[in-house]
């Protein structure tokens, strides 16, 4: 993870991290299924690392088309809320630990590695990636789900701003995959969002994006009011557009 800051925004969210992203049934399902089909997972047997699992809110989806979710992420915090199931296994590291081997991970190889919302905490995701790839058999898959470039959340400019100027392109992050020697597609898929503007604000309140964490209270709060001017009814609605970068070890 990527700075002081970021660990210390996951710390203080851990708490509350799924009611925050549980926001809607129907998104977990929606992103679950994206996640499956492009992973093929098989049933019984495909050993899956979820790198920067966080509490598991995909992984619990993703174990019931597989072995064994190796649920790794650098704070403790989010791993003590993983259900209890023997085929969900915590593992206390970043995606530089791994990439690097710093970690002794349960099993030698993965068919299947999942990075969702994640290089954009990465120092250096094109080494994170070769690393990451040594993981992999013939034939296995790291699936990159990330926002694109820009998004039509109806956050505040100031939030939009920062967002562009940290986001990594999804066709810089195939880039690397190519380079790292994996056979790469990039699909993109949304999904529409409603809100009422309590709960959207509530969210932001809670700085349900890391990108928030880099605004304080009083900031945060005009950023609020400014979301409210720019949407004077009781809801908010817009698209969840996803990236998708699909890298096949050859």
């Amino acid at each position: 993870m990527e700075g002081d800051a970021a660990r210390t925004h996951y710390e203080r969210l851990a708490v509350r991290y799924d009611e925050n992203w549980n926001y809607s049934p129907e998104f977990v399902s929606w992103m679950t299924e994206n996640l499956i089909k492009r992973l093929s997972l098989t049933p019984g047997k495909s050993r899956l690392l979820d790198v920067g699992s966080g509490t598991g809110l995909y992984a619990r989806g993703l174990v019931e088309h597989a072995a064994v979710a190796v649920c790794a992420d650098p704070l403790a915090t989010m791993l003590e809320q993983l259900p209890a199931d023997d085929r969900l296994i915590p593992l206390v590291a970043s995606a530089e630990d791994l990439a690097a081997g710093r970690v002794r991970l349960p099993d030698d190889g993965y068919d299947a590695i999942l990075m969702k919302e994640v290089l954009h905490h990465v120092g250096d995701p094109a080494q994170v990636l070769v690393g990451l790839s040594r993981l992999l058999p013939r034939g296995g898959r790291i699936l990159v789900a990330m926002l694109p470039s820009t998004i039509d959340y109806p956050l505040f400019p100031a939030a939009l701003d920062l967002f562009r100027e940290r986001q990594p392109s999804p066709d810089s992050i195939a880039a690397a995959m190519n380079r790292a020697g994996l056979q790469t597609e990039l699909t993109y898929d949304e999904f529409p969002l409603i809100f009422t503007i309590e709960r959207y604000t509530k969210m932001v309140r809670n700085r349900y994006m890391s990108l928030l964490a880099s605004f304080d209270d009083a900031e945060l709060e005009a950023g609020i009011s400014e979301i409210r001017r720019q949407h004077p009814g009781p809801e908010v609605r817009f698209p969840d557009r996803f990236a998708f970068v699909l890298g096949v070890k050859a």
